[in-house]
């Protein structure tokens, strides 16, 4: 690699790194405890847990229909429509409802947990409140809605283009020092340097990663937007015209649910979206159904069942780029393996924020040592031994 190539390589790594390494820290910041957001909630006592009872212990504990879950939701906020209802992923006692003023997206919501065997409803957590919905809503968009996620987006791709021309400058800086050394003897700036480098390749897979699935992530709005226009307004032409089914007329939701787990068999509910909501239409109930495997339960199926006859319409698959969304969204927060790899995402999470702090000291550290030597050289401060030019941010 020429000099004049190394040096273009070096102002593309610097740049992309210090207009997005800011937005890194916070987002590396509010990401560590977002890992480990179960555990958090139950330490902060906004966890919802079932309470125990006897029929637990039986092969096959009975549980109401979702009708009545559906209806004991409802007599809490009558004023208020069922946007979703789920099961907790990881307790099937408890039913999670969400409603709102009208099926259409908003952030006016409220949230009741019915349990899955009575039919009561156990609690009204509030999940849009509490220091955890302020480190996910930073981490997520900002608070800026899908302006704020878009922005987020973009500094995903320029953390991506900052590792890539990281790895390309890394092997030139290293020709003449052995791998992963730290130089003790040297300044503290060269000493932060090595380290810098060297924690970069160390998470260098892990980084991409995270960089490249929270990128994905950001997307998640434009893509089921796309789907919907692209994919589902065909399913729904025979619907065009035809009034959005009153809540009276509509088929009974279990019915409608054990038709689609027929259609797709081998699969759990994910979730329910209902008639109007943006995972649905106007004229469907729309079951999300998740395989039973490791791999397959991250992958969902949804099946459109008619919300007045409880007939299945159609259980379109989903396009790759909905696919990959849905995959990388567990794999973003270290969600596939438990408490070992949310302790390894954890791990590689803090000696990310120590390559994005240590770079910008370093940017910042030569930024002042070239301004205080132009007036005496004419000219910037010379490189470390064995730095080539921007090779840290």
């Amino acid at each position: 690699m020429t000099p004049t190539s190394l040096r273009r390589w070096a102002w593309v790594h610097t740049w992309s790194s210090l207009v997005c390494t800011i937005f890194m820290l916070l987002l590396c910041l509010t990401g560590l405890p977002l890992i480990f957001h179960h555990e958090i909630g139950h330490l902060l006592g906004t966890e919802v847990e079932a309470p125990e009872m006897a029929q637990d212990k039986l092969p096959n504990p009975p549980r109401v229909s979702l009708d009545q879950v559906l209806q004991a939701a409802r007599a809490v906020h009558p004023d208020r429509v069922v946007q979703y209802a789920s099961p907790d992923e990881h307790d099937d006692r408890l039913w999670f409802v969400t409603m709102t003023p009208t099926p259409a997206p908003t952030d006016d919501y409220k949230s009741v947990v019915v349990d899955a065997r009575t039919g009561a409803v156990l609690a009204q957590p509030k999940f849009n409140e509490g220091f955890m919905y302020w480190m996910f809503r930073l981490h997520v968009d900002l608070f800026a809605g899908l302006p704020g996620k878009l922005f987020l987006g973009l500094m995903g791709l320029l953390l991506l283009v900052a590792i890539v021309t990281g790895v390309v400058l890394y092997a030139p800086f290293m020709r003449k020092l052995a791998f992963g050394e730290v130089r003790r003897e040297k300044s503290s700036r060269v000493k932060w340097l090595d380290l810098h480098n060297l924690l970069g390749i160390v998470t260098l897979v892990w980084f991409f990663v995270v960089g490249a699935t929270g990128m994905i992530n950001t997307w998640a709005d434009l893509l089921i937007k796309y789907w919907q226009y692209d994919q589902l307004s065909h399913l729904l032409a025979p619907y065009q015209g035809q009034p959005t089914v009153p809540l009276a007329q509509r088929a009974s939701v279990q019915t409608s649910l054990e038709v689609a787990q027929a259609r797709a068999p081998h699969t759990k509910l994910s979730f329910v979206a209902f008639p109007g909501t943006a995972f649905s239409s106007p004229h469907h109930h729309t079951f999300f159904l998740r395989g039973d495997t490791p791999l397959t339960s991250r992958l969902l199926q949804p099946v459109l069942v008619d919300a007045k006859s409880a007939a299945v319409t159609a259980a379109p698959e989903l396009p790759w780029y909905l696919t990959a969304l849905l995959v990388s969204q567990p794999l973003h927060f270290g969600d596939y393996a438990g408490m070992p790899m949310q302790i390894l995402w954890a791990l590689l999470d803090i000696a990310s924020i120590i390559v994005l702090g240590s770079g910008l000291y370093l940017w910042v550290v030569k930024h002042r040592r070239a301004k205080s030597a132009a007036p005496q050289q004419g000219a910037t401060a010379p490189l470390a031994q064995g730095e080539p030019s921007g090779s840290a941010v």
